[in-house]
């Protein structure tokens, strides 16, 4: 989707939770996941000033949708935020992109005409319900037809990864520098208070926990191979056992959401656009490698709004391993010195289903700080999956 029309879709409000360490001993495992979420369902209504009955509709994002995240969580988030019982709510899963792609719902239904006022956005406490929760009991999860299809079978995403840093020819030492360069980026965002005007403080919870300082590449060079297995090393002796738990995401817990209507609907109300929904697209690569969909959907995305890379002064690129990010700068010959300003989900955490909306926060936030003009986003997403957006600063 381009967005050319007489409606458009922008952002006014854009707020996100600091993000918690995904364990037991983490400073948001005593959050309930609707309360968490409600916390930044709550915040962008309260940072707007506007009437709640107004809003059509809340998406959201929400991966491990079992348990305390089951049974369309969003609504039971909606009404713990405060939201008047008239407004609607439903919870969307496109893995570890569910809230961008919530994003994109909401951008599709403003500029049809479906939405005015919309709330998109994402929670996920991956302390309480731990990844893979709704899977648990499955024992035959795709049935025989997707078996034929794939008669070896898929893998885990860190195989997945350890397969794009051997195609790719992507070093140890090259994920480990970057993942090192994601946790110094975000320290100084924190230390510079370039993260103030997006979060919203949670207990006693104020700056992200995951963050690092004072790791060195001798330290990271110490860890071990988070997914080697002998199995494993006899169906793929390409791999070379790089990706350790220094190089990949963090297991977090987290929320975020964006307040979007029309550049119209915003002038009526008063409100101030922070950025316009340019345009959008969604992509699917091989599932084997599963987390390469990235690279197809820049380039749709790019092919659509009629840009090019040179015209991108911003991007995020979810870190769900530096190889996955390393990879698409390769492909697609992105400046990485653009890519992840504020450090990424290395350093920040990868709260699942918040994950999209919480790069779509930065990003927007961001922009503003830089003067940037346009900003893309893109993550990967289970299954051979990616959703690429590309917004505009207002």
């Amino acid at each position: 989707m381009s967005i050319i029309s007489t409606r458009d879709a922008v952002i006014v409000e854009a707020v996100r939770t600091p993000l918690g360490r995904g364990k037991a001993t983490g400073a948001l495992h005593d959050v309930h996941p609707v309360d968490l979420f409600a916390d930044s369902l709550r915040e962008v209504v309260d940072r707007s000033g506007i009437d709640a009955t107004l809003i059509d509709d809340v998406i959201g994002g929400v991966v491990s949708a079992v348990g305390e995240q089951g049974s369309n969580m969003t609504r039971r988030a909606t009404l713990a935020a405060g939201y008047p019982e008239s407004v609607p709510a439903t919870t969307v899963d496109r893995q570890c992109g569910s809230s961008q792609q919530a994003v994109h719902f909401a951008a599709q239904g403003l500029v049809s005409g479906a939405y005015d006022i919309v709330v998109a956005g994402g929670v996920e406490s991956m302390s309480r319900v731990p990844m893979g929760s709704s899977m648990l009991g499955t024992t035959d999860p795709s049935g025989i037809a997707f078996a034929e299809r794939y008669p070896d079978g898929l893998v885990p995403q860190g195989i997945s990864a350890e397969l794009i840093a051997a195609r790719w020819g992507i070093t140890r030492t090259q994920m480990d520098e970057f993942a090192l360069a994601s946790h110094a980026k975000a320290a100084d965002a924190t230390k510079n208070g370039l993260f103030d005007a997006e979060l919203r403080t949670v207990g006693e919870l104020r700056t992200d926990e995951g963050i690092r300082v004072g790791s060195t590449l001798a330290t990271m060079g110490g860890l071990r191979s988070a997914y080697y297995s002998e199995a494993m090393a006899q169906r793929f002796p390409q791999i070379g056992w790089n990706v350790t738990a220094g190089n990949a995401s963090q297991v977090t817990d987290g929320s975020s959401a964006l307040l979007m209507t029309t550049s119209e609907r915003a002038e009526q109300l008063g409100l101030r656009p922070l950025a316009r929904i340019h345009s959008v697209a969604v992509a699917g690569d091989d599932p084997l490698y599963m987390l390469t969909a990235v690279i197809p959907a820049t380039r749709k995305v790019l092919e659509r709004a009629g840009l090019t890379l040179d015209d991108i002064d911003l991007f995020e690129v979810n870190e769900a391993f530096a190889s996955v990010v390393l990879a698409w700068a390769k492909e697609t010959g992105a400046d990485l010195d653009k890519v992840n300003v504020h450090g990424g989900a290395i350093a920040l955490g990868h709260p699942l289903g918040a994950s999209g909306a919480r790069l779509m926060t930065t990003l927007t936030h961001a922009l503003h700080q830089r003067g940037g003009r346009f900003g893309l986003q893109t993550m990967c997403e289970a299954g051979g999956l990616a959703n690429a957006t590309i917004i505009e600063r207002l």
